[in-house]
């Protein structure tokens, strides 16, 4: 029987079924309060995903960001690279199985999509899976509570991993 609790159903697994939508969604609310934890913890989903054969893309808001989470891609493993590509725009494609995006994602282009953006695509519930990371900040968090609120208006009612509690 798989084992669906939060703490082990994360993007790239399929633990609910394809059919279990609601399984498909997460919220990650670190402890701490910095950005860069934020971007190692995406990119620790990204490479989890990766390998078990997601593609999988970064939603993020500015250049700035979309370069640190770079710089962690190159860096994350030491004995392995993770192929990724940034996304400035629409027009832009990305052959990469990891795209870090500065414009809105397609569905039917991911598997996976990690959110990191001000703003919750537009359509998010035709994602495949989706996963939304905030950290300890009011102002973060106030934007995941208002993703949150999206996502429930859709009829989805999100996994919330609060690893703020452990």
């Amino acid at each position: 029987m798989p084992d669906n609790s939060p703490a082990n159903n994360t993007p790239g697994d399929n633990a609910g079924g394809a059919n279990d939508q609601n399984q498909r969604y997460w919220f990650h609310i670190l402890s701490g309060p910095t950005p860069s934890a934020r971007n190692l913890h995406a990119v620790k989903l990204v490479d989890k995903a990766w390998q078990q054969g997601d593609r999988v893309c970064v939603v993020c808001d500015t250049m700035q960001q979309a370069r640190e989470l770079d710089d962690l891609l190159w860096n994350f493993a030491p004995e392995a690279f993770i192929p990724h590509t940034t996304v400035p725009d629409t027009d832009t494609t990305c052959t990469d199985p990891v795209g870090i995006l500065l414009c809105p994602p397609a569905a039917e282009d991911w598997d996976t999509v990690i959110i990191l953006s001000a703003t919750l695509p537009a359509h998010a519930d035709r994602f495949k899976r989706l996963a939304l990371v905030a950290h300890n900040d009011p102002a973060v968090l106030n934007q995941a509570r208002a993703h949150y609120r999206q996502l429930r208006a859709l009829g989805i009612e999100p996994r919330v991993h609060d690893l703020r509690k452990r």
